[in-house]
């Protein structure tokens, strides 16, 4: 049985014919009038906001409200206030010349354990790594470095100074850890000179 013409178009046909459809219908952009109501704004200097009619400060709130039966209580007193918040907490204040009570004690420093050969361990690898250290330094001395090279110099300057801190201290583990950063980057910065 043959189908009818309508049947027989691809969607893509009548899609593309309802476009043009609608298209013709709706006419042309450029010739139709505009729908909104253009404002004139010649016309808005002239508009004024009415203010409103202030009143006698010789009038009270109960006088204001006593025809709506509402008591309206006055309103607290803004010099006389109460305050709002928690009281401030006092500081006592230390003359400058009694040092025993502005004197804070130290933070106890926790320090790992190490057995005998581990100390020992630890204080030859800190001895082995600060002497590298310091040779690369002396290295660096007296040449003209570059702003990189400047700064792996301070930090492995700061690296030492760590290491001989923790060394007085007797924290052989720190001692060792500042002294090895301090090694590495001082060969970082004899390989580039």
């Amino acid at each position: 049985m043959p189908k009818s013409g309508a049947a027989n178009m691809s969607p893509k046909f009548a899609c593309t014919i309802l476009c043009i459809v609608a298209a013709v219908l709706s006419g042309c952009a450029a010739s139709q009038k505009p729908r909104a109501r253009a404002f004139s704004w010649t016309a808005a200097n002239n508009v004024r906001p009415i203010a409103p009619k202030t009143i006698s400060s010789d009038v009270s709130n109960e006088d204001l409200f006593a025809d709506l039966g509402i008591g309206v209580p006055a309103p607290p007193s803004i010099v006389g206030g109460a305050p709002s918040g928690p009281p401030r907490p006092r500081v006592q204040v230390v003359a400058p010349g009694n040092n025993s009570a502005s004197h804070v004690p130290e933070a106890p420093m926790i320090v790992p354990q190490l057995s005998s050969e581990q100390t020992a361990q630890a204080q030859q690898q800190a001895a082995t790594s600060v002497s590298i250290a310091e040779k690369n330094i002396a290295a660096s001395q007296g040449r003209s470095l570059n702003a990189m090279q400047s700064d792996l110099a301070s930090k492995v300057r700061s690296f030492l100074a760590e290491a001989r801190e923790a060394a007085q201290v007797g924290d052989w583990t720190r001692a060792s850890s500042a002294a090895k950063k301090a090694e590495v980057l001082s060969q970082e910065l004899a390989g580039s000179l």
